[in-house]
Formats: structure tokens, C-alpha cells, sequence
């Protein structure tokens, strides 16, 4: 190793320690262990861009709200398993504010994150035709939900879409729906972790062909509103946030307290199924569970088994912030712009320092600055540069863990203090000199 902040032998201790050989190969957790059993070896802080966790306050009307729940009592008493009724009509409410698409409160769900939003999800979906048996995921994307239809054992097959943007994507999509054996189809939207924003043209396209081939849309809206090339935090009034369920009646959408809110902590987020989807009937889950509607099936066997219900009281502090964004007393959007802010001027210190942006447009426009953003270093390989980085003090996680047929790392700005920036300016610097000649 050339000169580094850290000593290598400190850090291929903590990577077998972790039984981590090759960064392709490892876990986000994997890469935050190794990252904390450094620091705790070596005293030495490191600039954490690996693990997407909010770096803002949690709104304080939904603390608040979560507060007044409590001490009413709702603690003791188990919550009901379609959602509590005020919940229901605000997500309700804010699908239409924010993304301008009817769905009535029946079909608005909450669920433990999405995560367990997306497990339900898979679970569903891959039981209604059995000849539908595989998930189709649209790279690059949120790696646990790989797994998590690895755990349920539902088929996967993917592609990255960084070289099918445009009218590139519909042929691409055909080529796997045309097959029939596809169940879903989930992407995330800003997208984790690129940052890319599909357009309202190819969301028309996923949604037109899903009608096509019967195949379910799961819409990760995590980061709802956070494309700020364009101002989406006005409730009811346009420009909207883009949306495949415009196009078709296949959707399921995928809300998240977590990062619009910075409510991460409360594990609470919304399924908000159509209505034609809610009440479709499945012959398939008829035979399986003697009920047959899609929605009655979400609540009623799947999300009843995984857990009984969603925290009580979590429930009224999202009703409380969906109603108030609603109301246009609660700009959200204008909050989390901080990551925004932040993305521009870490991009700017590691292109300054010898690095590039590797997902860098939209088709004809440069993304926008917002929570996660990619980077490359010469053609040096993305395991072995999250490795290299590491002795500098610097972290993120390899672009091949997320789906990603590209060379490089995603870096977050959630967790980026003030004093971060001329750190990390000072050891992208010192890496320069180290691997730029």
C-alpha cells in the first residue's frame, strides 16, 4: 500500500473479521461493521457515506402527534389491521396532493417500513397465477429487496437500465414480459442508489406494458418528491411527482416515512394498491387462502402473519405529517433539500480530486442533486476502490451489490457534518496523489 491514513493491516483485519473478501461480495452491514471496528481499532473518524439513514431532525408534527397518541393510551390497545381510519384518508389525500392519483383509504395500507411493505408485496404478488412466478427488478436498485425474494424464494431476474433509457426501455421490458412468466415489476423512483429519475415517458411505457402482460408495477416512491429540478412540494398544484400508476391500474405504490420525513426510526410506511387492484379476484388465492381479492389477502393473511399490525401509535404521527404537507402547512420538500446542497459540494470535492460521476444524466439532462449520487476513479474496479477508500478513511458501498453493471461506489450525503467537507477534501486528496499518476 502506498501512504494512508489508516494501516492496511488494520483493515484486512476488520474485513476477516467480517468475513468479508471481496466488497462485491458484502452487505451494507457487512460495510458499516468493518467501517465501526476501524474506528474503534483506530480512534480515526471516517467520512460514513455508506448506509442511507436520514441526517435531518424528525419532524416534530409527527413526534409530536406520536407523543399525544401515547398518552392517550394507544400503547395497550392493538392497532387494526387495515390501518386507523384518519391514517387511511390522509395517505388517501397526500397520494392525490403529491402525485395526483385517486385511490381510495381502503386501499391505503401501513406496514412496518417498506421493507416489510416489500416483502408482503413479493409474497403476494409471486401466489396469484402461478405461471407468473418471477420478480423483475430494474437496476440499479435497493439490494435487501433482492434478498428479500431470495428468503421467500420467488424467482428475480434484472437488468440495469443504465443503457436502456428512453425508447431503449420498452423493447428491453418486452423481451422479459413477452415471456409471461413475470409476477411484478419494482423500481424505485428517485433511485436508490443512482439517483436517476425515470421520465413521465418511460413511466407511461412500464405502465402501458404492465396492462399489456397483467404483470404488477411496485413503485418505490422512498424519496417522493426529491427530483428538485422541479418544484414538487406544492400539495394539489402541478408540476407532480411522475408515476406508472397514471398509465395503468397494476400498481402498487410504496410510501415511506423514513426520508421525507426523517421518521426512519418509527419503522412505518404506507401500500397504496389501486382500487381495481384491491378488489381484483385471484383464482390462484382462492384456492390458497379460501379468499380471493388481492387487498383482503394483503391485510388479512399476509401483513396479519408478518405482524399482526403496525405500531399504534407511529400510525398518528404519519397521519399527522401526510395531513399537514396536504394542508400546506408542512414543506417537507423544502426540508430534505439540505441533502441537495450537500450532493453538490461533495460532488464537486471528488471531481475535484480526480474522480467522476458515473451515473451523471437523465437522457438529455444531468441528474439532480440529491440524497445518493455515484462515483469512479480511472478504471479502478468498484470492490477494489470501496477497498482502497477505506484506508483513507473514506466509505460507501460498491455499485455491484445494488444491480449495477457499471464501475464505482454509492455515496450518500445524509450523514455529512460541516467539518466532513475539507476532511473529506484533505483524503481524497492525499488518495490523488497516492493512485493519480
Amino acid at each position: 500500500m502506498k501512504n494512508t491514513l489508516i494501516e492496511p493491516s488494520i483493515v484486512k483485519n476488520a474485513m476477516d473479521k467480517f468475513d468479508v473478501k471481496d466488497f462485491n461480495e458484502a452487505a451494507i452491514r457487512q460495510i458499516g461493521g468493518i467501517v465501526k471496528d476501524i474506528e474503534e481499532h483506530t480512534g480515526t473518524e471516517f467520512v460514513h457515506l455508506e448506509i442511507g439513514v436520514p441526517g435531518l431532525p424528525p419532524e416534530k408534527i409527527g413526534v409530536n402527534a406520536e407523543k399525544a397518541a401515547l398518552d392517550a393510551g394507544v400503547a395497550s390497545i392493538y392497532p387494526e389491521m387495515p390501518g386507523i381510519p384518519s391514517l387511511k384518508e390522509e395517505t388517501s389525500r397526500f397520494i392525490k396532493a403529491f402525485v395526483n392519483v385517486d385511490v381510495s383509504p381502503e386501499g391505503c395500507i401501513p406496514t412496518v417500513g417498506s421493507m416489510q411493505g416489500g416483502f408482503a408485496a413479493f409474497t403476494l404478488c409471486s401466489q396469484m397465477d402461478p405461471r407468473k412466478d418471477t420478480i423483475l427488478f430494474i437496476d440499479p436498485g435497493f439490494s435487501v429487496q433482492k434478498t428479500q425474494a431470495d428468503v421467500i424464494g420467488v424467482k428475480r431476474i434484472a437488468f440495469d437500465v443504465y443503457d436502456y433509457r428512453a425508447e431503449k426501455l420498452g423493447p428491453k421490458l418486452e423481451s422479459y414480459l413477452s415471456q409471461g412468466n413475470i409476477a411484478a415489476i419494482i423500481y424505485s423512483n428517485p433511485n436508490n442508489p443512482t439517483w436517476m429519475c425515470l421520465t413521465d415517458d418511460e413511466l407511461r411505457t412500464i405502465g402501458t406494458l404492465a396492462t399489456k402482460y397483467d404483470a404488477i408495477v411496485i413503485e418505490d416512491l422512498a424519496y417522493l418528491a426529491m427530483d428538485f429540478r422541479s418544484d414538487l412540494g406544492k400539495p394539489f398544484q402541478p408540476p407532480y411527482q411522475v408515476s406508472a400508476a397514471h398509465y395503468t391500474d397494476n400498481y402498487i405504490i410504496m410510501l415511506s416515512a423514513s426520508k421525507i420525513f426523517s421518521y426512519a426510526g418509527q419503522r412505518i410506511a404506507m401500500l397504496v394498491i389501486s382500487d381495481k387492484l384491491f378488489s381484483r379476484h385471484y383464482e390462484g388465492l382462492m384456492k390458497r387462502y379460501d379468499l380471493g381479492k388481492f387487498g383482503q389477502v394483503m391485510i388479512q393473511r399476509i401483513l396479519y402473519c408478518l405482524s399482526s399490525g403496525t405500531s399504534h401509535s407511529a400510525q398518528y404521527a404519519l397521519a399527522a405529517m401526510f395531513k399537514a404537507a396536504s394542508d400546506g402547512d408542512l414543506d417537507f420538500v423544502e426540508d430534505v433539500k439540505e441533502y441537495g446542497r450537500r450532493t453538490k459540494r461533495m460532488k464537486e470535492i471528488f471531481q475535484h480530486n480526480g474522480f467522476h460521476i458515473v451515473y451523471d444524466h437523465d437522457i438529455d439532462q444531468p441528474l439532480s442533486d440529491g440524497f445518493f449520487f455515484t462515483i469512479g476513479y480511472k478504471d479502478v474496479e468498484g470492490g477494489e476502490l470501496l477497498r482502497l477508500l477505506l484506508h483513507y478513511g473514506v466509505s460507501g458501498i460498491v455499485l455491484s451489490s445494488t444491480g449495477s453493471q457499471q464501475q464505482g461506489l454509492r455515496i450518500c450525503s445524509s450523514a455529512m457534518k460541516p467539518h466532513h467537507f475539507d476532511m473529506l477534501d484533505e483524503r481524497l486528496r492525499m488518495f490523488n496523489e497516492n493512485y493519480g499518476k
